[in-house]
């Protein structure tokens, strides 16, 4: 059975600072359009139910369900996945720390429990360790336990904070 017209649309929109265009079927999620248009493989998908969080990505800045939210919703919209974080060379600070802390395992929960984290961070730069436990608690992990997660968001607001009063200083 082919697509009619109606089952189709044009898209448009900017993910990690690139613009992506393309004629797509109007069910298609966001999280399919970023790996199968856009070729960006970091996105996961998990439950594709919303529940896990593994898909989260950044729309227009705040966390958001890729495997929920229809492409065509992110139609002019800016998107950022985890590809954003790092310049493709070395690793954001974010990145960094949940490697020096070991806030990764199997690594399939890492990018969207690292978008969220990103999220929190930009609003909230000095954030507790509630707020963290908060934000964290959207994604589901079964392999660290949390709590290497959750020292390495601690770790990279800590490191945010002395980078900023250097500057500062300066």
């Amino acid at each position: 059975m082919s697509d009619t017209p109606e089952e189709r649309m044009d898209v448009s929109m900017s993910i990690n600072g690139r613009t992506y265009r393309a004629n797509i079927e109007v069910r298609k999620t966001l999280a399919d359009f970023i790996r199968d248009d856009a070729h960006l493989s970091g996105t996961k998908l998990g439950c594709e139910h919303g529940v896990c969080g593994a898909c989260t990505v950044l729309l227009n800045d705040s966390p958001a369900r890729s495997c929920l939210t229809l492409a065509v919703q992110a139609n002019g919209d800016q998107v950022r996945t985890v590809e954003s974080l790092s310049d493709g060379h070395d690793l954001s600070p974010l990145q960094q720390a949940f490697r020096e802390q070991h806030g990764l395992q199997c690594g399939f929960c890492t990018a969207g429990i690292l978008m969220s984290a990103s999220a929190l961070l930009e609003e909230n730069p000095h954030p507790t360790r509630g707020d963290i436990v908060d934000t964290v608690s959207g994604s589901l992990c079964r392999c660290t336990g949390y709590q290497t997660i959750i020292a390495a968001i601690e770790q990279a607001a800590a490191e945010s904070v002395h980078d900023s009063s250097s500057t500062e200083d300066d």
